[in-house]
């Protein structure tokens, strides 16, 4: 078979929206973030590849990396076709919050993803949960709609947020549980460091929650969307220039605690998608090395899959996020 014959038959044509922003996104960058928002994570060489290649069209022509998107688009490209993932035991640290027959309960360490996917295949909580329980991913229940990379996956928490985690060990326990995180009747509490000083001490946010348009893989407070995000925040401590809030999470976005932070004018710190470089010296200062952002969930309440009974597990604050507030007490 001729290498380009055999090229395709290893690659898959993705077609994605590109809609236009103001000022006008380059088309590689605007690429670049449908293509993640889709599940389609690229690298830069792989995108530069296809545009060298001709493998990036709209409306039956090559488009050019540096072509500015100044109107609706839908644009195809081609890519390297994915092998299956799969979920394999991986000997990682696992601190158990908790353990019985129906559920194992973790504290998520900031900077590892919840489940396999572009990017990073290995290394995940599934990883480490399959070696802690001693069995395959066939082992665990994966809920409908779920691939085989999410066994006894029920809830997911960013990659930078830290704190609990519940994981269904068998199909009645996961489906239970996933009721009970679909009709929000449970209790969620975050703590978050963002920056600024609130002038409440308690507020009800309630938003729309849609994609933002300025960058694909954010979220924003839209109007038009048809989701809304609902947030309950304390004020937990004020500090130098940036507060410890409380979160109490109604619904269950993707991304709701950051958007509303932002939405707020109060980015979590650390966060490099919603955030911004603190405008305050002493944050900045305080920010500086932390490597993550200062979002924690800090108590997860339930009701047991077994028997009904109401279930409450938390999380310490990491150590990390204790030496950054201990800071900005002492200024």
């Amino acid at each position: 078979m001729a290498p380009r014959m055999v090229a395709e038959a290893m690659a898959e044509v993705v077609t994605v929206a590109l809609e236009p922003v103001s000022p006008p996104l380059r088309c590689d960058r605007a690429l670049v973030q449908a293509l993640e928002v889709a599940g389609h994570a690229v690298t830069r060489s792989m995108l530069a590849r296809a545009f060298d290649e001709g493998d990036v069209r709209a409306e039956g022509r090559v488009l050019k990396p540096s072509a500015r998107i100044e109107r609706s688009l839908a644009v195809e490209v081609r890519l390297p076709r994915r092998q299956p993932l799969r979920a394999e035991p991986e000997a990682l640290p696992l601190e158990v919050i908790h353990e019985d027959a129906a559920v194992l309960v973790v504290d998520k360490p900031a900077g590892m993803v919840v489940h396999a996917g572009p990017g990073h295949p290995r290394g995940t909580l599934v990883n480490a949960v399959l070696h802690h329980l001693g069995c395959s991913a066939e082992g665990l229940p994966v809920l409908p709609g779920n691939d085989a990379t999410r066994p006894g996956i029920v809830h997911r928490l960013d990659r930078d947020t830290s704190g609990v985690m519940v994981i269904a060990k068998h199909a009645a326990a996961q489906e239970a549980l996933a009721a009970q995180f679909r009709v929000h009747d449970l209790r969620r509490r975050y703590l978050g460091v963002v920056e600024g000083l609130p002038s409440w001490d308690a507020k009800r946010v309630e938003t729309g929650h849609g994609r933002d348009p300025a960058d694909r893989r954010r979220f924003c407070a839209r109007e038009d969307a048809k989701r809304r995000a609902v947030t309950e925040i304390e004020v937990v401590e004020r500090l130098a220039g940036a507060s410890v809030l409380g979160f109490s999470l109604h619904t269950g976005r993707t991304h709701q605690i950051r958007m509303h932070a932002r939405w707020l004018g109060m980015p979590i710190l650390g966060d490099a998608l919603y955030g911004r470089t603190p405008r305050d010296a002493r944050v900045r200062a305080a920010v500086e090395g932390l490597g993550r952002h200062a979002l924690h969930a800090e108590r997860l309440e339930l009701r047991h899959p077994e028997d009904g009974r109401v279930a409450c597990w938390t999380a310490e604050l990491p150590a990390a996020l204790r030496a950054l507030i201990e800071a900005l007490r002492r200024e």
